[in-house]
């Protein structure tokens, strides 16, 4: 039996946006004490997570969009023996903190890293419980509590350093992976397929994607049992046509049905559900090859529960 691999690391409780932001460092502590108190923890393999290096970065990014962020974050820096603020605006719900471009670069190495041993054999599979999140951090912009995009960074590295030639994202998240499409779209070697409740941020994805997104907007209130047919009937003949040698799953846990930040009706046993499915496609055609990484999840309760529905089929628990 393969192992499932976990990346954590501090550097990812020091970015936070401000007060009563939903996007919180306590998101971690709530997944970690689940993982603790119900005896899931032990059966990961904790990993060493390195920081992503400017090549790596720049798979997905624009170099001035780095360069933007590191700017603002100097200045932060800088202002701060002044008594100069603690935040710097991107956009009405983000902001970053003197912290945030090295959590962001670590987050970015924990999937590089759990890439790298998965495709080694060491780890069957990984769970990179990162933040800030990613899917909605375009090529040359941050946006939605997103800086740097985890899962198209992983995906291209996947493709440019291991060669591969066939790589799949799937993202479940309550929103669109818009930074992801953004970075990811008329890649021949990659096919994304991701279910959103729509209308709703970003606005976008149901437009006109490119040949290699399959998008699926759902209405607010679609539960559960409709969200598994859909899957069921476009997402696996697409996944299955394309054979995925690897396949990486932005796994927002924001369309729980207890999650304010969206409206959308499923439950953890449905998380389970779809990674199920997606395991199967993997031990199919990918040699069991799946790195996870967080993204949406609001709800600390519903989100400690869900990461562990999740974590749990993933090591085949």
């Amino acid at each position: 039996m393969g192992k499932t691999g976990y990346f954590i690391h501090r550097d990812f409780w020091k970015h936070e946006m401000g007060r009563g932001h939903p996007e919180c460092p306590e998101r971690l502590d709530a997944i970690e004490d689940r993982l603790l108190a119900t005896g899931v923890a032990d059966a990961l393999e904790r990993c060493e997570v390195p920081l992503a290096t400017l090549p790596q970065i720049t798979r997905a990014h624009s170099v001035a969009h780095l360069e933007h962020l590191e700017e603002l974050s100097q200045r932060l820096i800088a202002d701060a023996p002044a008594g100069g603020p603690d935040h710097a605006p991107i956009d009405p719900d983000t902001s970053l903190n003197k912290f945030t471009v090295l959590a962001a670069r670590r987050a970015a190495g924990a999937v590089i890293a759990a890439t790298d041993a998965v495709m080694a054999g060491e780890l069957e599979n990984a769970f990179c419980a990162v933040r800030p999140p990613g899917h909605h951090a375009c090529h040359d912009k941050a946006m939605g509590f997103c800086f740097l995009n985890n899962v198209a960074i992983a995906a291209r590295h996947a493709i440019e350093v291991h060669g591969l030639k066939r790589v799949a994202v799937v993202d479940f998240d309550v929103h669109h992976g818009n930074g992801t499409e953004d970075i990811l779209s008329n890649d021949p070697h990659v096919l994304m397929v991701g279910i959103f409740q729509h209308p709703f941020y970003p606005f976008s994805g149901a437009e006109h994607p490119a040949a290699n997104m399959l998008n699926l907007p759902v209405p607010a209130y679609t539960k559960g049992m409709d969200v598994r047919e859909l899957i069921e009937m476009m997402w696996i003949p697409r996944l299955e046509e394309f054979q995925p040698e690897m396949i990486f799953i932005s796994a927002g846990f924001d369309a729980h049905r207890e999650d304010d930040l969206g409206q959308l009706g499923l439950n953890e046993n449905d998380f389970a559900w779809i990674t199920g499915r997606v395991r199967d496609i993997a031990k199919r055609y990918s040699k069991g090859r799946i790195v996870s990484m967080l993204e949406g999840g609001y709800s600390l309760d519903a989100l400690a529960r869900s990461v562990e529905a999740h974590v749990r089929v993933l090591a085949d628990l």
